[in-house]
């Protein structure tokens, strides 16, 4: 993603429900801490919300790592979302706009990719699913 230095990161577990509420509330408090602007900070607290909700559902649980990125002057947050579960078999299919599996929040990887500043996705089948996300303050 970036070899920004950071500051401390943050793990939260994603196994129930309850864990992706509070994955978006940290998110959200990093990113106004950071100062994000109310639009930004909507849509990376939106984007974490599906990427967490996937890595529950999909991945069968896993985890949410937050931290606030610094470069140069740039600050923003970067979210890592990790499973261990069966992996994406075809990411070409699962990053094509428009396409969801039906159970999320609708935005699919793509529209999730759209609404952050940096995406990486890092899958294969039978060995899980990391996807970095990041949101620079402008």
């Amino acid at each position: 993603m970036t070899d920004a230095p950071t500051d401390d990161q943050t793990v939260l577990p994603l196994k129930a429900d309850s864990d992706v509420v509070r994955v978006r509330q940290l998110v959200r408090d990093v990113a106004t801490a950071v100062r994000l602007s109310l639009v930004d900070q909507t849509k990376l607290v939106t984007a974490a919300s599906e990427l967490a909700r996937n890595t529950l559902v999909y991945g069968g649980g896993g985890e949410a790592r937050v931290r606030r990125l610094t470069q140069g002057t740039s600050v923003g947050v970067e979210v890592v979302f990790s499973d261990d579960g069966p992996g994406i078999a075809d990411t070409d299919l699962a990053l094509t706009d428009g396409w969801t599996s039906g159970n999320g929040l609708g935005l699919g990887l793509s529209g999730t990719r759209r609404l952050v500043d940096d995406f990486h996705l890092d899958t294969a089948p039978g060995a899980g699913t990391t996807v970095t996300i990041a949101k620079w303050r402008r």
